[in-house]
């Protein structure tokens, strides 16, 4: 029997493994604490993948709040919703699926000018919106007050459609999907045939359960260690003077320097402090993230290793990273340079390109041998 091309047992496998992995995904967002789950389209792709890739937000943005709400996680976590959002239905049908912030890009853009030419990245935006040009800049007429208008009249729709669905918040709506009614759409004779229990389904739970954010998560700040580094360095923060100092450090320390930098940036309005004056020495094996967008005028010399994202958004900071030292070990060569004490034979004859070649056949075993010292060299105890 022949069956429609995405409809078949291996299709509809895949399918359910991906839908497993996204609930897994998003079950786990809410236990590592997440205070934010977007739910996002295609932005700013191109337009073959705009029409034809991706998935529509509704589809996620139901899983999303179906599974939080059967793990008991929907309390903790604001869902963001956005992708070609634009009147004040489509607000009001996010938040019935469960969303709670909407984000809008392409519209607000349009009301500001755009006329979508598609050309952002090759400086010629012939409206002065995404350009450096100082003459097409000066075709740019967006208006900040145009903008305003455009969300006053979103909030106005919004409002009329919850006063027609008798909910007096857009928070009372939230998660109520049983408010919607696709009795129209799924009647029409081009969806004929098509399922839309798995995006409606409502999902028990007991009374007094909320299906939007309540509660406030406790994320541990106050026991970084940035809240250490912070202390150390409030001389250098506060007066510009010179700190040195260091700290062990354990790969359950994440984004080391991080907030530190924040301190920096504010306490310099985003200026930064003079090279050198904040140096850091960490031993130990640092977390994620180590040193993210660390400002200009901290560094960061660890001793031992890192993890993923090391140096991520690097905003002037230094970062010096060095394997720990093994006692009786030898250090791999950072650099090879092969020279001679004999006279050098001039160049481009035939002996100075023999020469060439034995010097860089010296060196190629020179630093095989000590990479195998260093690879096979027994661990201290």
């Amino acid at each position: 029997m022949c069956q429609p091309v995405g409809q078949g047992p291996r299709q509809a496998r895949l399918r359910d493994r991906r839908r497993h992995r996204r609930g897994r995904r998003q079950q786990g967002e809410g236990r590592r604490r997440a205070d934010l789950r977007p739910r996002r389209g295609t932005g700013a792709a191109p337009l073959t993948s705009l029409k034809h890739a991706g998935a529509p937000w509704e589809l996620g943005l139901a899983e999303t709040q179906q599974t939080l709400l059967l793990n008991g996680l929907r309390d903790r976590i604001v869902v963001q919703c956005d992708g070609q959002l634009k009147t004040g239905r489509d607000v009001v049908i996010a938040a019935l699926l469960g969303a709670e912030e909407f984000g809008f890009a392409t519209a607000p853009l349009v009301v500001s000018g755009c006329i979508m030419m598609r050309v952002c990245h090759k400086d010629t935006c012939p409206v002065g919106v995404a350009t450096q040009n100082p003459e097409l800049r000066g075709k740019f007429h967006g208006d900040p007050d145009h903008v305003v208008n455009f969300f006053m009249f979103i909030a106005e729709e919004v409002r009329e459609l919850l006063a027609g669905l008798g909910f007096r918040t857009l928070e009372e709506a939230v998660g109520h999907v049983e408010a919607l009614d696709v009795s129209d759409a799924v009647g029409h004779w081009k969806t004929q045939g098509l399922d839309l229990a798995p995006v409606l389904t409502r999902i028990d739970v007991p009374e007094g359960t909320r299906r939007h954010r309540t509660t406030t998560q406790d994320h541990g700040l106050g026991d970084k260690l940035d809240v250490d580094l912070i202390r150390l360095a409030e001389p250098a923060i506060a007066r510009g003077e010179r700190v040195r100092a260091t700290v062990d450090v354990r790969n359950v320390d994440r984004t080391v320097g991080t907030m530190l930098g924040h301190q920096v940036t504010r306490a310099t309005e985003g200026r930064g402090l003079e090279p050198g004056t904040i140096e850091f020495t960490l031993n130990g094996t640092a977390g994620q993230s180590f040193g993210a967008f660390l400002p200009r005028g901290i560094t960061l010399r660890l001793i031992g290793d890192s993890n993923d994202y090391t140096g991520k958004g690097l905003s002037g900071g230094r970062i010096v990273v060095t394997p720990r030292r093994r006692p009786g070990s030898i250090p791999p060569p950072r650099s090879w340079r092969a020279t001679s004490s004999a006279t050098a034979p001039p160049p481009g004859s035939s002996s100075s390109a023999a020469s060439s070649a034995n010097a860089s056949a010296c060196a190629t075993r020179a630093r095989r041998r000590s990479w195998r010292a260093w690879a096979t060299m027994a661990p201290s105890t």
